[in-house]
């Protein structure tokens, strides 16, 4: 039965030099495949509920209470970790929920807009001893994105990366080298000699978002080069949907479906569990 802080997960993937994954839940099912994914590879993992599933969900409190659930029943060491937000009222209502950790988001806004919204997310959150991940430059993907992933200007600056570090007090930070978020197919070419750069740069965990579009060799070198946290969504989204589109078929009841979407998103978190070396 655990449930652990993300910050232990990042730091010690970290200290061993290699990665933690990072899984969206959209639904128990999501949950509950990751932990069987992660019970079985013995391998740590995030539970991660962005604020669009506590949307769909009306609601934070269901969909978290469900993943902590799924996450204490577990042998594995999963945390609980709230995404992309940018509604204040939810981040305040992270520490009850039973997260660890949150990802403000303020990257749509011009840098000294970003600074100040995340300063002050992140002054909060540490009074309620919630880790910190934010994110500088833009990754492409998102349904309001202003920019693609490889938008001149888009990417994030290793110099300005340390200062907005410095100015914000973020535990984690997400960059914008060349990924992007909702791609189904495996087509992304990262920047990694900037992942480097900006490694060398801050003091803090680099965050890949949009991995689901990397080929699975380039995340191995995305870690090798710094990233630490690799989040993926869209690729369990196409496992669980193609499953279940295949099942439904044959089928009126949805536990059988929905397991059949369960089980096929099991083997694509075992998949990408098991890409990087496991912490000693």
């Amino acid at each position: 039965m655990t449930l652990v802080p993300t910050a232990d997960l990042v730091a010690a993937a970290r200290a061993a030099g290699t990665g933690v994954l990072a899984f969206n839940v959209i639904t128990i099912e999501y949950a509950q495949a990751i932990a069987a994914a992660a019970q079985r590879s013995r391998r740590p993992a995030i539970l991660q509920i962005s604020q669009n599933a506590a949307r769909y969900h009306s609601g934070v409190s269901a969909i978290a209470a469900a993943s902590a659930e799924v996450a204490w029943k577990s042998s594995a060491d999963l945390s609980l970790h709230l995404d992309h937000v940018d509604d204040i009222s939810l981040l305040e209502q992270a520490p009850d929920a039973g997260f660890s950790s949150v990802m403000v988001d303020a990257s749509a806004l011009a840098y000294a807009a970003n600074v100040s919204v995340t300063r002050k997310a992140t002054d909060w959150a540490h009074e309620h001893r919630l880790w910190v991940e934010a994110e500088l430059g833009y990754v492409g993907g998102k349904p309001d994105a202003p920019a693609s992933a490889h938008t001149a200007g888009v990417r994030t600056d290793p110099s300005e990366a340390a200062r907005y570090v410095a100015e914000t007090g973020v535990d984690a930070l997400a960059v914008a080298v060349g990924s992007s978020h909702a791609m189904a197919d495996r087509t992304a070419s990262l920047d990694l000699d900037l992942v480097a750069a900006i490694r060398d740069a801050v003091p803090v965990p680099l965050v890949l978002h949009g991995s689901s579009g990397v080929p699975l060799e380039q995340i191995r070198a995305a870690v090798a080069h710094g990233m630490v946290k690799i989040n993926v969504g869209t690729a369990l989204n196409v496992a669980f949907t193609d499953a279940v589109r295949d099942a439904l078929p044959r089928s009126r009841d949805p536990r059988r479906y929905l397991a059949a979407g369960r089980d096929a998103v099991t083997g694509a978190v075992e998949q990408l569990l098991t890409l990087l070396p496991a912490v000693p």
